[in-house]
């Protein structure tokens, strides 16, 4: 077992019925990063979450947070989470539910800098129930930071946010993680995952697919996209051709704009002027984390078809 990661997965299974929701997991997480957790719905992420955190037992295997059962660090206060599942207590402030938090808290914050750092000091005296999405969101995330955990664990933190306070959160978040602090949030904003997080793990069916930096989950896709526009119209005949070029994994033309994505963007292009047309305004750049994304979990669904 590796002691000085702050959270270890162990061969870990769990399955309701006969779906394994997460199948022979291992992962280990370490102080300091901020992980994003990506998966298709049904990958196993908030099974994930709830192992870790001691909501659900694993069938087989291994969790520790910091070398401890899940249940024995959240007791401890080294682990702060912010899920979407369960309600907020409706006939109170803002300012008692977190004061509530704070005095739980085996390491308690401050309770008012608690309200600052969630945005939400303006709002401390209002009831809970008249809240917005997005505040009631930026309340949740103020229970999670309420006390001194080490790990911080997000499912879909900024949903109901507006830009600027996406913004500000995530600021929050990587201050977080300067002072040693653990972030790791599941989300299906994979902007968010690819600005944000030093590492991503993507799920898929249970199972650990891919793990390390965007960077490097884009490079694992092992396609880059090209566009181009060509003048006129484009007739079936050209589509198809364009259709035909050699290693492309999606076409689509719309207009005179034709963007592609290949595992040899060279060889394409080179086939590309073979056709006989003349492509302006060509760009052949790497694919973003969501289209990397999208590959490669259409690729392992190719697999198990």
């Amino acid at each position: 077992m590796n002691t000085d990661a702050a959270v270890t997965f162990t061969g870990v299974t769990k399955t309701y019925g006969t779906v394994k929701a997460v199948d022979g997991l291992s992962l280990a997480l370490h102080p300091g990063e901020t992980v994003a957790l990506l998966g298709p719905n049904g990958a196993g992420k908030s099974t994930t979450l709830d192992l870790l955190l001691g909501l659900r037992p694993a069938d087989t295997g291994d969790v520790r947070v910091f070398g401890l059962s899940p249940r024995d660090a959240i007791v401890r206060g080294r682990v702060g989470a912010m899920l979407q599942s369960g309600g907020l207590m409706d006939e109170v402030t803002v300012r008692e539910l977190v004061r509530l938090a704070v005095a739980l808290h085996p390491k308690p914050h401050n309770t008012d800098e608690v309200l600052s750092r969630a945005g939400i000091t303006q709002i401390a005296d209002r009831k809970v129930n008249k809240l917005s999405g997005g505040q009631e969101q930026r309340v949740r995330f103020a229970l999670a930071t309420a006390g001194d955990s080490d790990l911080i664990v997000l499912d879909e933190p900024t949903t109901g946010m507006d830009v600027s306070a996406r913004q500000a959160f995530w600021a929050t978040m990587r201050e977080q993680a300067d002072q040693g602090r653990t972030v790791l949030f599941a989300t299906h904003y994979l902007e968010e995952a690819d600005a944000i997080a030093d590492r991503v793990l993507v799920l898929h069916r249970g199972r650990l697919l891919a793990d390390g930096t965007a960077a490097e989950i884009k490079a694992k896709a092992g396609a880059r996209k090209v566009s181009f526009d060509l003048e006129g119209t484009i007739d079936d005949a050209t589509e198809q051709s364009l259709r035909a070029l050699p290693f492309l994994t999606t076409v689509d033309v719309s207009g005179q704009t034709v963007r592609i994505q290949s595992t040899d963007a060279d060889a394409t292009v080179h086939a590309l002027y073979g056709l006989g047309v003349y492509p302006r305004n060509l760009e052949v750049a790497g694919l973003g984390l969501e289209q990397a994304f999208v590959a490669i979990t259409n690729a392992e669904e190719a697999k198990a078809s």
